[in-house]
Formats: C-alpha cells, sequence, structure tokens
C-alpha cells in the first residue's frame, strides 16, 4: 500500500531537504520512492511543493487531489492552499508560523495562522499543530525547522524516528547531526 506526503511551504524554509530525506529514509528500509518538487519563485518566498510517494505499487510522481495521507505545512497558508490534496482520514501536521505574503503587507491586510489552523482542523481531525518559533528557541536554531516537521510526521505513522535519523546521517552535514536529531527526538 501506498504512502503519499505532500510537503508545503515557501522558499528558503527546508522543505526540499525535507522530502529527500523522508526520501532517503524510506529508500534505506527498501522501500520503493518516487518525488517530485514544484517550485515557484522560491528564492524569494513563493510556494515550493514536494510530493513524496512511498511504495511498490506507485507508478507517478505527483499525489493526486484527495490521495495525500499527511501534509506536512511549513506555513499555515500553504497548509490551506493544499488542503484539496488530503485524503478523508489524512493527518496534517503545520506550523503555527504564519509568513505574511509582500501583497499583504502593500495592502496592509493580515491574517492569522490561528485562523487557518481553525479552518484546517474543519477540514481533518487529525491536525497537530507544532510551534516551531518556540521549539527552536528552546533548542537555540532557526535552521530545524524541517526536521521538527519530520519529527512530529513520526506521530502520524507515517515514518520511524530512527530511519530519519539514519536519512539525515547521510544527508546532513556532520556538524549539524546532533542538533538535527534533537529536534527530531522532540517529539
Amino acid at each position: 500500500m501506498a504512502k503519499n506526503i505532500l510537503i508545503c511551504g515557501v522558499g528558503g524554509q527546508g522543505t526540499v531537504l525535507a522530502a529527500k530525506v523522508l526520501s532517503q529514509a524510506a529508500i534505506s528500509n527498501g522501500e520503493r520512492v518516487i518525488s517530485a518538487e514544484t517550485i515557484g519563485m522560491a528564492q524569494r518566498g513563493g510556494s515550493v511543493v514536494s510530493h513524496v510517494r512511498i511504495g511498490n505499487d506507485v507508478y507517478s510522481p505527483l499525489i493526486s487531489k484527495g490521495q495525500a495521507d499527511v501534509i506536512i505545512a511549513f506555513e499555515a497558508a500553504e497548509a490551506v492552499r493544499n488542503i484539496e490534496y488530503l485524503k478523508k482520514d489524512g493527518t496534517v501536521i503545520v506550523n503555527k508560523k504564519c509568513v505574511q505574503p509582500t501583497t499583504a503587507s502593500l495592502t496592509g491586510k493580515t491574517f492569522s495562522s490561528d485562523t487557518m489552523i481553525d479552518f484546517l482542523k474543519t477540514q481533518s481531525s487529525q491536525v497537530i499543530d507544532v510551534d516551531t518559533d518556540k521549539i527552536c528557541t528552546e533548542l537555540g536554531s532557526t535552521k530545524i525547522v524541517n526536521m521538527l516537521l519530520l519529527g512530529a510526521a513520526c506521530k502520524s505513522g507515517i515514518i520511524k524516528k530512527d530511519e530519519l535519523k539514519a536519512a539525515i546521517k547521510l544527508l546532513v552535514k556532520p556538524d549539524f547531526y546532533e542538533l538535527n536529531v534533537k529536534a527530531v527526538d522532540y517529539f
């Protein structure tokens, strides 16, 4: 049975590395993985979406709407934008932090992550909201948001912590390994 994980955020948040770590963890576990990224003006804070599909019966890299087992959202508005991909009994892991788009700051209109998370809870009974700002302060680095969200994703059963840690060891510079493992172990 396939596992479909959609990772979404904005440029510069580490979504692509998170997708690579998740993919490597599954590959190291002997599973077949197909993935793809759609990156729109990512260097300017644009949307970044990674599709990670795990399983022997997966033949296309893109997840169909209504088929994602898990959405891992690095930003609440991106979770809302991509909610149509979530299957009926799927899980949403969402960062509480809200990145205001440039258009919002230009018009003076802002939006709140609480409003978006409340909406997400009407769409899924399994929403895990993560206060990454608070946890990053506790752990002493803002560079671990991606691993915090992957650690939270372990709660959904989509991946195991030991598999993530092995993948981190392969893909992350040795100087940052311990910090990234600390982030995964936070949950």
